[in-house]
């Protein structure tokens, strides 16, 4: 019968979702021999963003033993970062392998659908019951304390599963989030992007082949991603403020076409290419949960926050944020502590992190030039590099800031605290929404 409950079962952990942040905490609380139930409600491989990996995904890969299939991969392997400016000036490139010589220093760049889905198998080999296509309805609470999930099934079976921690890695839909009224928009980064992909568009060669070309439109409104993927595609796409991007334009392709034409740099990469997808859009607006865990729940990736497309650290930021939490939940099972302290223990380390990286962002946007800045401060390239790779989690690299703001006019400040946004209480499933797509992958 369509809505019945049926039985109910049990499980050690379960994790709402199944994208690179669920993968990653089932897999690792897999291999602790932890009973895992995983529910997706979409059916991979299943498109999505954010195709650009850094190095310090490597760390973590070798953990989920992901990186034999990452080498047998066709996905073009990335070995820096360049950038061009307003100007259409081309910075050298920032390799990763001249900073730190180790093979973690060449990654990747990947299509999602395909990554994704790797992941999601190799949580299934190490243990973890993974299932597709089952919606969770709503994350059971007793005394305070989240104690299962509701879920249905692809026929419209409902059922409970009962467990000890509940993961939420729903993506930017953010079921805990929005349910107790954590997440608190940036008070600075409210960006929106327009994409498509196109066919032979240009592509440097050798070790320059797979690198992520970041292009700054002339007017500095905003910018454009280039990231060559396998089956010779381009991914493209334009990033700028929302409102700039969507208020009182046309169409996204008559948007982005607009944006195309001002850009020497862009018009030049795609000139003899073949556009072969329809144009996708979303709304970039960052975010971050006040907490990321509590009495009996965890939350992950994008469901405890989202950063910035620029320096495309939000496979890095899911992974690292699935390992962390797996290592927290799995010391807790070991020692009979599965309270809020223990399960949100890592949460100052991962806050620390972002902030690193959310610093950088707020750079670009302020008008921050890595060209000048290595003139000025040629010493100090290695440590822009650390953090371009994704070495976000040390002080080490935290020399670079006040150089930094040594070249901009006086009056230059670190950019606002992002808890200085507005808590979500009236607006968070309004400003969540994504674009619905004008086109789609064939």
């Amino acid at each position: 019968m369509v809505g019945a409950v049926a039985n109910v079962t049990e499980a050690d952990v379960v994790v709402i979702g199944g994208g690179p942040a669920g993968s990653t905490v089932s897999t690792l609380l897999a291999q602790q021999g932890l009973k895992v139930d995983l529910f997706e409600r979409e059916k991979f491989p299943r498109f999505h963003i954010g195709e650009s990996l850094i190095p310090e995904t490597y760390w973590v890969l070798e953990r989920l033993n992901m990186l034999p299939k990452m080498r047998a991969s066709k996905f073009v392997h990335k070995h820096s970062v360049q950038f061009v400016s307003a100007t259409g000036k081309l910075s050298a490139p920032f390799y990763f392998y001249d900073n730190k010589p180790h093979e973690c220093s060449q990654t990747w760049q990947v299509v999602r659908s395909e990554f994704d889905h790797m992941m999601l198998n190799n949580a299934r080999e190490h243990g973890v019951n993974a299932q597709e296509e089952v919606r969770v309805l709503e994350v059971l609470f007793e005394d305070n304390r989240a104690v299962g999930v509701r879920i249905q099934e692809k026929g419209g079976t409902q059922r409970e599963v009962r467990t000890k921690v509940v993961v939420d890695a729903s993506g930017q839909s953010g079921m805990l989030a929005n349910r107790l009224k954590m997440r608190v928009w940036d008070p600075v980064l409210n960006k929106g992007a327009i994409w498509t992909y196109w066919e032979n568009a240009y592509r440097d060669t050798g070790r320059d082949e797979g690198a992520t070309v970041v292009i700054q439109t002339p007017n500095k409104q905003g910018w454009f991603w280039n990231i060559p993927l396998h089956d010779n595609r381009v991914s493209l796409g334009v990033v700028a403020p929302f409102e700039y991007l969507f208020k009182g334009r046309g169409t996204h392709e008559e948007t982005y076409m607009e944006e195309v034409q001002k850009c020497p740099a862009v018009v030049e990469r795609i000139k003899d290419a073949k556009r072969v997808t329809g144009y996708f859009a979303t709304k970039d607006y960052s975010y971050r949960s006040t907490e990321c865990a509590g009495e009996g729940w965890v939350t992950i990736g994008d469901a405890f926050g989202f950063l910035d497309p620029l320096y495309s650290s939000g496979v890095l930021l899911a992974l690292k944020g699935g390992e962390m939490a797996a290592d927290a939940i799995a010391e807790g099972f070991k020692t009979g502590d599965l309270s809020a302290a223990q399960l949100g223990k890592w949460g100052p380390e991962m806050n620390e992190g972002i902030d690193r990286m959310r610093r950088l962002v707020c750079e670009y946007y302020d008008g921050f030039s890595f060209g000048k800045f290595v003139k000025n401060y040629p010493d100090l390239k290695g440590k822009v590099t650390d953090l371009l790779i994704g070495d976000l989690f040390t002080d080490k690299v935290d020399v670079v800031w006040e150089p930094m703001a040594s070249l901009y006019d006086n009056g230059k400040t670190q950019p606002p605290d992002w808890s200085e946004g507005m808590p979500t209480a009236e607006t968070s499933s309004k400003m969540n929404e994504l674009f619905v797509p004008e086109g789609a992958l064939p």
